[in-house]
């Protein structure tokens, strides 16, 4: 199995992005106003949020060879459990994809055009159009798709984990057990389970690289 250090690097840093991102959602800070709100936001970030975007989505892509690494070094433990986790893994990256990042490129869009618009007419048809995108990022439905359904393969994974002895440490796998679960709590929307599963999956992520990296070296 060859694991790239590189891959483990992108991951763990998109998934501070990924989780920061969605922290300030959660505060209620602008990300979380109306559409007119988004577009005014945007003005003058745009080139950094676009750079934030282009990241998360290349590094989206990348969570595909971690899951399959993953289910490489786990299938001889409980082969149908790794086969789910990584079906979750799947799912996270085809949703946030098609969800959250694709949301986010079209407020981006919408802001530049609204800032350009000759007239009121325009400007009211960008806004409407930007209610939709931000009323999806601040629904619990897109919580669900960014950090639930992964936080569940997470779990599922820690278990498989602590069953493999000598593939992964215990601590790797109860790491994984309390990011799951945490991020599984998230969906109420509490702040502090966000930031908790945050830190949690980072760390997670950290460990789950070191370890997959030396695997590839044997």
């Amino acid at each position: 199995m060859d694991v790239s250090s590189g891959w483990y690097l992108r991951t763990r840093y998109r998934y501070w992005v990924h989780r920061h991102l969605s922290a300030i959602r959660s505060r209620g800070g602008p990300p979380s106003g109306g559409g007119e709100v988004w577009l005014k936001y945007l003005v003058g970030k745009a080139t950094v949020w676009w750079a934030i975007l282009g990241l998360c989505v290349l590094t989206d892509f990348l969570f595909v060879p971690v899951a399959f690494s993953l289910y490489l070094a786990l299938e001889r433990v409980n082969r149908y459990a790794m086969l789910v986790a990584t079906a979750f893994v799947g799912l996270f990256v085809v949703l946030d994809l098609a969800v959250t990042w694709t949301n986010y490129a079209s407020l981006l869009t919408l802001s530049g055009l609204h800032a350009a618009a000759t007239n009121d007419v325009q400007r009211a048809g960008y806004v409407a159009a930007a209610n939709y995108a931000s009323a999806v990022l601040a629904s619990r439905t897109e919580v669900f798709y960014s950090i639930v359904d992964f936080s569940l393969g997470i779990l599922v994974i820690g278990f498989v984990m602590l069953k493999g002895k000598g593939i992964f440490s215990k601590t790797t796998a109860y790491l994984g057990l309390a990011a799951g679960i945490f991020g599984i709590v998230s969906i109420s929307g509490v702040f502090v389970t966000i930031i908790i599963n945050a830190v949690l999956t980072t760390v997670w992520v950290w460990f789950v690289g070191y370890r997959l990296f030396r695997l590839g070296q044997k």
